[in-house]
């Protein structure tokens, strides 16, 4: 463990990125504290230019709401939309990616079929159904996102446990007579952690820019700050008020930028071909 986070604070990037992260999550568990009361709340007259009034730094939008407000309640529920969705991605994609990898035959040709399904159809277009369906909430939004995001997952796993299922170790657990779901689940998957949480850290990115462009086209939930929902509201007056596309966007990026480059820290981390060359 001391080697591992040896090897991740090497990374200035890596470095950079979880300290960004520590700060959003900081800012998004604190906002009640910070920002007391509904964002939805209108507190001083539309269109306040961003530190003219340093009780709303961030100015206010079309209906007098403080953006700053907005900003930090949006941060919980990307953050949590974001996170619940990867989480979901997975618990579907490694199943079925660790059954098809090892058993292989009939049973891996069914399973990759199933994704390759999922994939032929845009992820973007099939998300906007699903939350159309099933009507805009943080719930139907979170599980249009998780079933456009499992079969990447699903391939990785796959391809990792192919590669597992012909070392010594696997072969002599087969050879002891123990079950196939108890040989997956102590001896594969743990063996191939390592992309996946690496996946993972990408996929949150990719999650809450997924729920920002819902919201931005107005499938967001209704009764939930988001900053796509703020990006979205704000389109119609980019000319007349910049701030309010302005810093839910930079929230975004500063967040998407963050994930992206803590999962590449934790590639070059795990990745002991890079140890070994750094040894």
């Amino acid at each position: 463990m001391k080697d591992f986070w040896r090897r991740f604070a090497s990374n200035k990037g890596g470095v950079i990125g979880l300290t960004l992260l520590a700060l959003i999550v900081a800012v998004a568990l604190l906002a009640p504290l910070f920002f007391p009361g509904n964002p939805w709340k209108m507190v001083q007259r539309p269109f306040l230019p961003p530190f003219d009034n340093m009780a709303f730094p961030l100015g206010t939008d079309t209906v007098g709401r403080d953006v700053a407000a907005g900003l930090a309640h949006g941060a919980r529920v990307s953050l949590l939309v974001g996170l619940v969705s990867t989480l979901a991605a997975l618990l579907i994609g490694i199943p079925i990616g660790a059954v098809a990898g090892y058993f292989g035959g009939w049973v891996d040709d069914l399973l990759m079929r199933v994704t390759e399904f999922f994939q032929t159809v845009p992820s973007f277009a099939l998300a906007i159904v699903i939350v159309a369906i099933f009507q805009p909430s943080v719930v139907s939004i979170t599980l249009a996102i998780a079933i456009v995001s499992w079969p990447p997952v699903a391939r990785l796993v796959r391809g990792e446990v192919m590669s597992l299922r012909k070392r010594e170790y696997i072969e002599a657990a087969i050879l002891q007579g123990l079950p196939a779901g108890q040989i997956i689940l102590r001896q594969v998957l743990p063996n191939a952690i390592s992309p996946i949480i690496v996946m993972a850290s990408l996929m949150v990115a990719s999650a809450i820019l997924l729920e920002s462009s819902l919201s931005f086209l107005g499938l967001g939930d209704p009764n939930l700050m988001s900053w796509g929902y703020m990006i979205g509201a704000a389109r119609t007056v980019i000319r007349q008020a910049w701030w309010l596309s302005f810093f839910p966007g930079v929230a975004i990026l500063i967040t998407v930028l963050a994930l992206n480059l803590i999962g590449e820290s934790l590639n070059d981390a795990m990745n002991p071909r890079l140890a070994r060359r750094r040894a």
